[in-house]
């Protein structure tokens, strides 16, 4: 498979626990049981003894858990027949453990092929085909397995995650309540169910299904862990890590394993419990996360404890745009350490390289580039291979939110700073300018949701519709600085009577021109997405809507990466109160008293 471009893609703000509900196991018991008895039928072994050996021998590996070892024997027995499906179904079981997702799924497919009569290589197929988030073709494999296997429990499940996965929340019940009506007492069904209603934001009617399934099964790892997923935002700490150090006990070996790890990371900052929770936010760069970063560098990584002192030093950025400018507020603590006679190299989103450079002038600052190989994220820095000749080499890198455990090892650890990048002053200048030719009043940047809009992750932002009260605010001239298709929002409050300016540059790309106008702005609003952030880091003044579960507040009452940011907190359901609040304070900014709360 050939390695996708991702540089530019707006990817999600810090890697999120996600709800889990699919069920079933490529290599559980049940189905290396199925595998044992094809594989020891007299047929088969009158046919090819040899090759029917060889895949009882990858059997036993994968019970064993040595993935590596059954793939290499699964390989043996595709070199004596590469025509034989149950080969390839033992390889891509074995590759899919492993993590080589992609491998893992072109052996499925192979397998599927050669006994299109199997609907369990349909069924595993299509749970791996879910993880990779290639939801149609997944839904279409697990409708060749119902069709073949009716009322089959599990495959009724992972249809209503699937449907979930796709916003379908309807279809998702429908499914869910249908198989409920067959099986009342399944924990697996009352746990999916509740993942659908934690999606929408309905946290207590999932917290109710997540308790359920606990009832039927408290040792139902996934449950406890989606449990905890909803005791967080609905304000019950304790219980939610409680919950995950109870589920990380049963959790299943890679991906569920280091998903519970990251929930858990999370958490732990979002209780305040630093450099704890940093440290334990390694867990991000787990290979078992379909989404973790590779570096790819000549350079070894920097060792825990190592000093800077002198070094040439590569920060990797890392996740997206609005995590860089999180992480980055260390940049200048690297550079600090390492000293007048050591360098510090900045990896960044290429759209953010003269952001970067102007602020640090001392630093060597270029775009990193990332390409998804075989399923795995791979960044690298091709600016360094490009460096003079003479320039000093790289000593070893650093993930970019690694600093965080070092620098920032408490709340009074972080600078009481209105911002640490610096925009342009000349496009500061021509926007300040641009915005005075609009008439009176107090010019106010407007962002309400993020690229990135699909399951979950929908429920950490608004309508449009609801920010009505804030565009309606008199005395104010409101700017469009979302980014994306919003041409039917414009058109909605046009209609409404709200003039809404939307400067001349493309907000998506021209990240300088953005930073710029926020600071010429007098106010931006908005949730935590890359535009707020950009703003919030170059110290203009931001007005931040937090979701109740917002680690990055690390269990304060303001956003510590930008303590002069002002923060409104709000309940997934509390959407009206956030915002009549936000408009109570603009109404008192607009008569001149921005203190008054």
């Amino acid at each position: 498979m050939t390695a996708q471009d991702l540089t530019g893609l707006p990817l999600a703000h810090g890697p999120f626990a996600v709800a889990q509900g699919t069920a079933g196991d490529a290599a559980s018991a049940d189905a290396l049981g199925r595998l044992s008895r094809k594989l020891s039928g007299p047929g088969a072994l009158k046919k090819q003894r040899r090759l029917m050996t060889l895949l009882k021998a990858a059997v036993a590996r994968i019970q064993k858990g040595d993935f590596d070892g059954g793939a290499r024997r699964a390989l043996e027995a595709l070199a004596l027949d590469e025509t034989s499906g149950l080969a390839w179904h033992v390889l891509a079981i074995c590759q899919e453990k492993s993590g080589a997702f992609i491998p893992a799924l072109q052996a499925y497919e192979a397998a599927l092929k050669l006994i299109p009569e199997d609907p369990n290589i349909a069924h595993d197929l299509s749970r791996l085909a879910q993880r990779l988030g290639y939801l149609e073709i997944a839904e279409k494999l697990i409708l060749i397995f119902l069709a073949a296997e009716p009322g089959h429990a599990d495959g009724a499940n992972n249809l209503a995650c699937v449907l979930r996965d796709q916003s379908r929340y309807g279809e998702a019940v429908a499914v869910l309540k249908a198989q409920l009506q067959l099986d009342p007492a399944s924990q697996v069904l009352w746990n999916t169910l509740g993942t659908v209603m934690s999606d929408q934001g309905d946290m207590k009617t999932a917290l109710t299904f997540f308790e359920e399934a606990l009832r039927l099964d408290p040792d139902f790892a996934k449950a406890r862990y989606n449990r905890a997923n909803v005791r967080q935002p609905l304000g019950n700490l304790a219980g939610a890590l409680e919950d995950l150090e109870a589920a990380m006990a049963g959790a299943e070996p890679g991906y569920e394993a280091a998903m519970m790890r990251m929930a858990r990371a999370l958490t732990l900052m979002g209780v305040g419990r630093i450099p704890e929770g940093f440290e334990a936010y390694e867990v991000r760069l787990d290979e078992a996360l379909p989404d973790s970063m590779r570096v790819v560098a000549e350079a070894p990584r920097r060792p825990a404890g190592a000093s800077l002192a002198g070094a040439c030093l590569l920060i990797m950025g890392e996740q997206g745009i609005a995590d860089e400018m999180v992480f980055g507020g260390c940049v200048g603590d690297a550079i600090e350490a390492v000293g007048p006679t050591g360098q510090v190299v900045l990896a960044v989103e290429p759209r953010l390289v003269g952001l970067f450079q102007r602020s640090f002038p001392t630093a060597v600052v270029g775009g990193h580039r990332t390409v998804r190989m075989n399923g795995r994220l791979h960044r690298h820095a091709p600016f360094v291979e490009e460096l003079p000749e003479g320039s000093r080499p790289i000593d070893f890198w650093t993930p970019m939110a690694t600093l965080l455990a070092e620098f920032r090892p408490s709340v009074s650890a972080f600078p009481q700073r209105g911002g640490y990048l610096t925009a342009d002053p000349e496009r500061v200048a021509r926007w300040t300018a641009e915005l005075e030719a609009l008439g009176p009043g107090l010019k106010v940047g407007l962002h309400w949701k993020s690229l990135l809009m699909t399951g979950a992750r929908a429920r950490y932002f608004s309508s449009f519709t609801r920010w009505r009260p804030v565009l309606e605010t008199p005395g104010c001239v409101m700017v469009n600085l979302q980014c994306g298709d919003v041409a039917a929002d414009l058109a909605e409050a046009e209609a409404a009577g709200v003039r809404i300016w939307t400067p001349p540059f493309d907000l998506k790309d021209d990240l300088e021109d953005l930073a710029a106008m926020s600071c010429a702005l007098d106010l931006v609003i908005g949730p935590g997405i890359a535009g707020t952030n950009i703003a919030a880091a170059v110290g203009a003044r931001t007005w931040l809507l937090t979701a109740p579960d917002d680690w990055h507040l690390l269990a304060t009452d303001r956003y510590p990466f930008y303590p002069e940011t002002r923060v409104f907190r709000r309940d997934f359901d509390g959407w009206a109160a956030s915002i009549a609040e936000v408009r109570k304070a603009l109404d008192r900014a607009v008569a001149g008293e921005w203190n008054a709360d």
